[in-house]
């Protein structure tokens, strides 16, 4: 889990038979007595929506806002008899889809994209969750010294 600007919150590695939701219960829940002051509002998708969202807003105290496609959950369209689907409605369809800019969806997707720059994290070699961990904490912390130099060099530059 990262903030907006990228940097990590916290990293829970799980094997495949616990599903993200009681995952993500799991990351909340060592955030919150590793960081008791720390108020988050989340962002998550529509498969979090329901009963995640109302767990996390109860038992953590964080906001909750599910960000989705408009048209996530269409299956299906009743029409009255002889009638066609028009263009908008075969749209929503998958596989008809357009792209659409999701709020907030690039946050995540960049932080995928970083971790998939370790080679190490682009393959799945380790045989405990721990060592994953890790080996994604020295990522992002790679990440953050790689920024920090940055800034300081710009610093250096503007004095």
């Amino acid at each position: 889990m990262t903030d907006t600007l990228g940097l990590l919150l916290g990293v829970k590695v799980l094997a495949a038979n616990i599903s993200d939701r009681e995952g993500s219960k799991l990351l909340f829940s060592e955030l919150l007595v590793k960081q008791p002051q720390m108020r988050l509002h989340v962002f998550a998708d529509g498969g979090y929506k329901g009963k995640w969202e109302g767990w996390i807003k109860t038992n953590i105290g964080y906001t909750v806002e599910i960000v989705q496609r408009p048209d996530a959950n269409t299956r299906g369209y009743w029409l009255p008899k002889n009638q066609e689907l028009s263009e908008a409605q075969i749209k929503t369809f998958k596989g008809h889809r357009e792209f659409i800019v999701i709020k907030k969806r690039w946050i995540v997707e960049r932080s995928f994209a970083w971790c998939s720059f370790d080679r190490r994290l682009n393959r799945e070699y380790d045989l405990l969750a721990d060592t994953t961990e890790v080996f994604i904490m020295l990522s992002f912390i790679r990440r953050m010294i790689r920024q920090l130099a940055a800034f300081a060099d710009q610093l250096a530059v503007d004095t």
